[in-house]
């Protein structure tokens, strides 16, 4: 079985030929892990799933946004950098995070909400999706289609505080933003399945290590009819199209509605955060797990043996009959061993290879 025969099997909870594992390495990580392998490239050294990131791409003679009005008479700090939605990005001295500066975070009207330039993903070529489609399929491939975030994008363009007080004391300034953000996130998914991609991938952090940031009440009102939409609308276009959730910390609380809403895939299911067993109990015939290794615990602190273990166990107790995809619960940091690294990539051909 290829991959693209793996990736179905897999969310069809059939037993694959194999499992299917990824992973990723903050930069420093990634080049010490180069070096280890002789140069060889990560994805093909450890054998990691054989996918295609396919999506509308920006035509180049497409004007960038202009977002220096937004920062006029504002001294920043030395090395910011400006992402696609304007938000001002400053190093943080800690590998792949940044500091976020946000500019609507001083906004005094909801005009200001709705004339906040944002990307027009209608004026983006669609053109050629299918055909990377079908040539993805004829390589075993699966195809992937990011879609975006909605309440980080939200957030990040007019502040976490801010945010979070709009959804109480103002929400029609929060819904605004929401609403611009779902029609830009809509039509990348319209085209993804109109393409016959495979993997819609999308979301959102909402939660601590220990709860959401907010209200189950207030997600159910704000972002996920939202969401709803966007899966639903794309699985009307493409009913074969398999949807996948983001969010770190304890999501068990809204794990019900993802699922009703559309959701086939999770990620990351952090174990430092949820019962990752009570979760499979619960959910696994309906739920693919994407997932479910600890990169705060057993990647950086565990033993190569603990990492084997936990794969082993991971596989027989959740991946033999297919709904499992293994990775790390994040990109992988720099005290993450060399020998972790190899034990987990090893442990998952060792284990989860079926034919």
């Amino acid at each position: 079985m290829n991959d693209l025969e793996n990736f179905q099997a897999t969310v069809s909870h059939c037993r694959p030929g194999r499992i299917l594992f990824h992973g990723d390495f903050v930069a420093d990580l990634r080049k010490r892990v180069v070096e280890h392998i002789g140069g060889r490239d990560p994805a093909i050294h450890y054998g990691m799933a054989r996918s295609q990131g396919i999506g509308p791409r920006r035509p180049e003679s497409l004007p960038r946004i202009d977002y220096s009005k937004y920062w006029q008479g504002e001294t920043l700090p030395e090395g910011t950098t400006f992402d696609g939605k304007g938000v001002a990005m400053v190093p943080s001295g800690y590998y792949h995070f940044w500091g976020y500066i946000s500019p609507l975070r001083n906004a005094a009207s909801l005009n200001e909400i709705e004339t906040y330039p944002i990307e027009d993903i209608s004026r983006y070529d669609c053109s050629g999706m299918r055909a990377a489609v079908e040539t993805a399929h004829a390589e075993g491939r699966y195809a992937v289609c990011w879609v975006g975030h909605m309440f980080e994008d939200a957030w990040q363009i007019r502040g976490l505080t801010e945010f979070l007080v709009d959804l109480l004391d103002q929400p029609s300034w929060a819904e605004c933003l929401l609403e611009r953000i779902l029609r830009r996130n809509l039509l990348a998914a319209q085209a993804a399945a109109a393409a016959g991609v495979d993997l819609l991938c999308c979301g959102d952090d909402v939660a601590t290590q220990n709860a959401l940031m907010f209200s189950p009440e207030v997600w159910r009102r704000t972002m996920l009819p939202r969401w709803r939409t966007v899966w639903q609308t794309a699985k009307s276009l493409h009913p074969g199209i398999k949807i996948w959730y983001h969010s770190d910390g304890n999501i068990m609380d809204i794990i019900p509605e993802l699922m009703e809403a559309g959701v086939d895939v999770l990620n990351p299911l952090q174990p430092e955060c949820l019962d990752v067993d009570e979760v499979h109990r619960r959910y696994s015939n309906r739920l693919v797990f994407d997932g479910c290794m600890g990169t705060q615990t057993t990647m950086p602190f565990g033993s190569p043996a603990d990492v084997k273990n936990r794969v082993r166990e991971l596989i027989e107790k959740c991946g033999r009959n297919g709904g499992l995809i293994l990775s790390p619960t994040h990109v992988m940091e720099p005290e993450v061993p060399l020998a972790n690294i190899d034990a987990f990539f090893g442990a998952c051909r060792e284990y989860g290879t079926f034919e």
